[in-house]
This record gives structure tokens, sequence and C-alpha cells, in this order.
């Protein structure tokens, strides 16, 4: 008997290491593996982010700034017999110049890396309105808080695809986007009234799983909620401590 219990404890103190160690163990690959997704997505969505921006860009000089530039030249023409036009000439030439300059801040790689969450929203949503894509809004609720550079580039890219199928499918009329800061969370509504979808509906499948898997990676809470002809809304919230 006298033995018996040392080995006993000895035996419990070993099988309660096992378990201690496996545990250890399996959470040391989970934590590998959420890492490597976070920065698999991380990833992902800088490139996605790219591309789009790319898109935009061969879109605005194309239909939009290539316009004016041709209508410009028209209106330079016509001036030849019609000097009373050249007012007209250097209007539409300088709203080309506009366009170029609010262009030139999607063109520059560095300065979309160091704008802030509101900063990079506030570009989407002037863009859809100077091209008329859409009305759109953006208000700030209470203080903005600093958020990790990574962080912010998946939340802006969440929204970015909202904002993509908004445009692409919804044939909404209005766009309204909310950041609202507290001490604790960032909490962010994107609502449009346009056309709405049904679960059985399929062309947000792929685009509302990739969000809802980049707000789990980011600590976030995403709700996508959609009625036919009601609209579609989103709603996140980032744990900010």
């Amino acid at each position: 008997m006298a033995i018996a219990i040392p080995v006993t404890l000895v035996i419990i103190v070993i099988v309660l290491f096992s378990v201690f160690s496996r545990r250890k163990n399996r959470l040391l690959r989970e934590q590998a593996e959420t890492k490597k997704a976070y920065d698999r997505e991380l990833a992902e969505s800088q490139i996605e982010i790219r591309e789009e921006t790319l898109r935009n860009i061969s879109w605005e000089l194309h239909d939009n700034i290539g316009q004016l530039m041709t209508l410009a030249k028209i209106q330079a023409q016509m001036s030849l017999e019609k000097p009373e036009m050249m007012p007209e000439v250097c209007e539409t030439i300088g709203s080309g110049i506009d366009e170029l300059r609010a262009l030139s801040k999607l063109i520059n790689p560095e300065a979309l890396k160091s704008l802030s969450l509101k900063e990079a929203v506030s570009l989407e949503i002037e863009r859809f309105n100077r091209l008329k894509f859409i009305a759109a809004k953006l208000k700030v609720v209470g203080t903005i808080a600093p958020i990790e550079g990574n962080t912010q580039i998946i939340l802006f890219r969440i929204l970015q695809e909202f904002f993509s199928n908004t445009i692409k499918h919804s044939k909404a009329a209005s766009l309204n986007v909310v950041l609202d800061y507290s001490e604790k969370h960032l909490t962010i509504s994107a609502i449009d009234d346009g056309v709405g979808f049904s679960k059985d509906d399929d062309f947000m499948g792929i685009g509302l799983k990739n969000m809802k898997t980049r707000a789990k990676l980011i600590n976030s809470t995403l709700r996508i909620e959609s009625t036919k002809g009601e609209g579609t809304s989103l709603h996140l919230k980032y744990n900010m401590v």
C-alpha cells in the first residue's frame, strides 16, 4: 500500500502533464493556423483593394475623364468660329483637372496605406457621388480612435465588398454609411434602399462568406440583413479592446 500511493501519484502527474502538453500543443497549432489564416486574408484583401482601385482608375480614365477631354476638344474646335464658347472650354478643362486630382489620391499606393478608415471610406463615398453612381453619405459618430493598420485594411475591404454589391446589383438610389466610435467598440452600418435579396439568391454568396470570414478574423461580428424590395444593410461591430 505504501508503494502503491506514490506510484499512483506519479501516474496521475504523468497523465496530467500529458493532457496539459496535448492541450498546449493543440492551442499552439490553433494559434498558428489562425495567424496563417489572418495573414492569408490580409494579403487577399490588399490584392482585392488594389485590383478594385485599378478597375476604378481604368473606368474613370476611359469613361469620365476621357469624355471630358473629348468634349473640351470639340468645344475648342467650335470656339475657333465662336469665340464666346471659350468660357465653356475653360470650364470643361477645369472639370477634367479636378477629376484628375481626385483620381490621383487613388493612384498613389503609399497614400492609400496611410489613410485612416474614415478617410478611405470618404474617398469611396466621394467617388460614388462624383460619378453619380448613387447618392451616398458618410456620418461619423463619437471620437475617432486609432485602429491597427492591417485591421483597417480588412475592415475597409469588408465595406468595399458591400459597396461593390450595392453598385452592381441593388439598383439603389441611396447609400448611408455610419462609423460609430465608442470607448470599446467601432460599430459600422451601411444601408442601401435597393431591391434587396432573399436567401435563395446566390449573387451575394461568395462575397458574403468572405465578409463574415474576415470579420471573424479581426474579432468582429457581422450581420447582413435584406428583404426583397426593401434594401440591404450591413452591421459590423469591431471590439477595440
